[in-house]
């Protein structure tokens, strides 16, 4: 047996082993990992039922590093599979292949603790007849982005913030997320801010603007409300056949939070055509037709719950969850790599020099953004 063959046997051994905990149907023919998320180890498993049907499930371990109470990041995301499934249900939708299902586990409760493998484990439905894309490719596919998150957020917007619980605190509290870096600046313990002078001196420049969405919720101008805080187009399931969205998925980050906080990750990942890793910084930048269709897609499912406060910083949204994001990955690189996943040496700088050229290139066109976004909604008032 070649080693590569012995590693793929044990990784299928596991694989099953995992999936036995779970209440799954049928007998284990064989498992994948996913490899296309930065935090959490994600498996396919597939099994073989008595009528011999193929079915196949999504089994995924909650990476207690970035987590730290994977007990509560289940709780949220119980509450918010719940209430999906029921309105879905009360709309006369099938919800059994248009949200995330939890399997329950030995004991009754939808995760499992297995020490031997890692920590904690669930078990999702494989949404079937769908797939995601890294990188947004056409405005179709950034409508569909735009949509399906807004019909994310319309679908929770009913339910209490209160009642969802933060499972990373200070998220997108991107002042927070600046004195982070600024302290692991100073301590420079791998010896590498001198090579992210650039970049530092850029941020310093723009942190006055970095508190105004969280000063605005402060004075009880921008509503709390249940968000996603994670919405990468990869985060969206796609008809294979139409290519238009099914729902949205990785609900670990589920909190209580700002609706520009998620619309502001969408125009970080729908309306750029290059990679986040993508070292050509020339070819990093925002597409406005992408943009255009984003908003579009977002506002034919929320126009009808969003303030004019939320409406106003849309794209101011998206230089600042870009810029946060950039801010995050270089964080990451000048502490040793220990929260994003890397796959080769300087990954994380490479990510955050790509994300503060887009915040650059974005802050360059907010003006016609938001004249858009203007237009947009005089026509939703026709």
């Amino acid at each position: 047996m070649s080693p590569e063959q012995h590693r793929n046997d044990a990784v299928a051994e596991r694989i099953a082993h995992i999936g036995d905990q779970f209440a799954i149907g049928g007998e284990f023919q064989y498992g994948e990992e996913l490899r296309n998320g930065h935090i959490n180890t994600t498996y396919r498993a597939c099994y073989k039922t008595e009528d011999g049907h193929l079915d196949r499930y999504i089994l995924q371990r909650i990476n207690d590093y970035v987590f730290k109470d994977p007990a509560l990041v289940m709780r949220n995301v119980e509450k918010v599979t719940r209430h999906i499934i029921w309105k879905l249900m009360r709309r006369r939708r099938d919800a059994a292949g248009q949200t995330l299902t939890l399997y329950p586990a030995r004991g009754g409760r939808n995760y499992i603790y297995l020490p031997e493998c890692g920590g904690m484990w669930r078990c999702y439905n494989n949404i079937e007849g769908t797939h995601t894309y890294d990188v947004v490719e056409n405005t179709r596919q950034a409508y569909q982005a735009g949509f399906a998150f807004g019909s994310f957020q319309d679908l929770v917007s009913d339910m209490n913030p209160v009642d969802i619980k933060e499972s990373i605190p200070d998220f997108h509290n991107t002042p927070r997320r600046y004195e982070q870096l600024l302290d692991a600046a100073r301590r420079d313990p791998q010896q590498r801010a001198a090579e992210c002078s650039a970049e530092l001196e850029l941020l310093a420049q723009w942190a006055p603007e970095f508190g105004k969405l969280i000063e605005m919720q402060i004075r009880g101008e921008l509503p709390t409300r249940i968000t996603h805080n994670d919405t990468k187009i990869n985060n969206v399931m796609l008809d294979e056949e139409t290519d238009n969205a099914v729902c949205v998925i990785d609900l670990d980050t589920v909190m209580p939070g700002l609706s520009l906080y998620d619309f502001g990750d969408m125009v970080r990942t729908a309306t750029c055509l290059a990679r986040e890793d993508e070292e050509d910084l020339s070819l990093v930048c925002i597409q406005m037709p992408f943009f255009e269709s984003l908003v579009e897609g977002y506002l034919d499912a929320a126009n009808g719950f969003l303030t004019p406060n939320e409406t106003d910083n849309l794209a101011f949204s998206g230089w600042l969850i870009t810029t946060e994001i950039g801010i995050r990955f270089l964080t990451d690189y000048l502490e040793g790599d220990r929260y994003f996943k890397t796959e080769k040496p300087g990954h994380n700088l490479i990510r955050a020099r790509n994300q503060l050229k887009l915040a650059q290139s974005i802050r360059s066109r907010m003006p016609a953004m938001q004249r858009y976004v203007q237009r947009l909604l005089k026509a939703y008032r026709k």
